[in-house]
């Protein structure tokens, strides 16, 4: 098979662990007899940096135009000034408006060797293995209107608009069901229905799918309680769907159940085109450089890639496989209580792929 994948770095970490994505992507080429090829661009900090602008055209451009794109970080303290009218978010925002991806996936599963390495006790990681799947083009990160102004006597006013139309959550929800029909049948819809509009709309949208999938029960749940069950009872949850900012929340908390953020993947999906494959985790500037930055969920996220958007589901599951023995042998970093440095783990698993 002959593939065109973007590879776009970003800012901190993400260099070193794309580098380590594509060295298992090349790997797996190599054992399949597949052709990867790769171009590379700037994103994010870097990219405002030498451009002036968080992502180029000629960049959107080339990923619109690829086979599926994989993302590293981007953001650091050099760029975190909530004043700057460019910001590194911005390149990521409009990359998932660009490419049309509208549903994130953010799966968390505990690997039995890891549990000690979560902060919760044993007992409650236990059968934890969940999905959320997160509304990613909608809500208060794109409604308008959107800005800053100052009052008639000189105070300053910011406005977010948090808004949906049935149209997107119909999409979202519908996905996250067909997900659950191939998994333990159960979405867990969150919201704040008790309070907003646009929750209560989901509410009513959420309700009409799931007539269309009479095997799949349906639960409601408002976001607070939501919050809390993620650490008390992690494990009854199968697919979560919910709206974007929700999402981006809940899934950074979900992160503590597995142990550490590094490890986590996600697949940004649409209706069509590529897909964009990115570790949860953010650019680490605390650590770039250092080589000790943890690849494996980059290279999950590839994994991923070869599922979803390659449809190599052998090569997804040997590559994840290769990831889990990794693990389970202690070959890894100092974040998951190893010692390896970030090249010593990717070369791990591509040993341990051959194998």
């Amino acid at each position: 098979m002959k593939a065109n994948i973007v590879l776009l770095p970003g800012d901190g970490i993400g260099p070193e662990v794309i580098t380590a994505a594509r060295q298992t992507l090349e790997a797996i080429a190599r054992l399949f007899d597949h052709q990867f090829a790769f171009s590379e661009y700037l994103i994010g900090g870097c990219s405002i940096d030498t451009f002036g602008t968080a992502l180029t055209d000629e960049a959107l451009e080339a990923c619109k135009a690829a086979d599926a794109v994989l993302l590293g970080a981007v953001g650091g303290p050099k760029w975190d000034d909530p004043a700057a009218a460019v910001r590194p978010e911005q390149g990521l925002l409009a990359l998932r408006k660009g490419l049309g991806v509208f549903a994130n996936l953010r799966p968390v599963k505990v690997y039995p060797s890891l549990i000690s390495a979560s902060p919760l006790k044993p007992e409650k990681l236990q059968g934890v293995d969940l999905v959320v799947v997160r509304e990613l083009t909608g809500g208060l990160y794109f409604g308008q209107p959107k800005g800053r102004s100052r009052t008639a006597d000189g105070r300053e006013r910011a406005v977010d608009t948090l808004e949906y139309d049935e149209d997107e959550i119909e999409r979202i929800v519908r996905m996250a069901f067909q997900l659950a029909r191939s998994r333990r049948q159960k979405v867990t819809s969150v919201d704040k229905a008790n309070v907003l509009e646009s929750s209560r709309l989901w509410r009513q949208v959420a309700e009409r799918v799931a007539r269309e999938f009479p095997e799949v029960t349906l639960e409601h749940m408002l976001v607070d309680t939501a919050a809390m069950r993620l650490v008390s009872n992690p494990a009854g949850f199968d697919v979560i769907v919910t709206e974007n900012m929700f999402g981006d929340i809940l899934t950074d908390e979900a992160a503590v159940l597995s142990g550490s953020m590094g490890v986590l993947p996600s697949a940004s999906l649409g209706s069509g085109g590529p897909g964009l494959y990115e570790p949860i985790h953010g650019s680490a500037p605390d650590i770039a450089g250092k080589g000790i930055a943890n690849p494996v969920g980059t290279i999950l996220s590839a994994a991923f890639l070869l599922r979803y958007s390659l449809k190599l589901e052998e090569e997804a599951r040997q590559l994840e496989a290769a990831v889990e023995k990794a693990i389970d042998m202690g070959q890894t970093t100092v974040d998951l209580g190893g010692t390896c440095t970030t090249s010593q783990v990717t070369d791990a698993i591509i040993q341990h792929l051959s194998h």
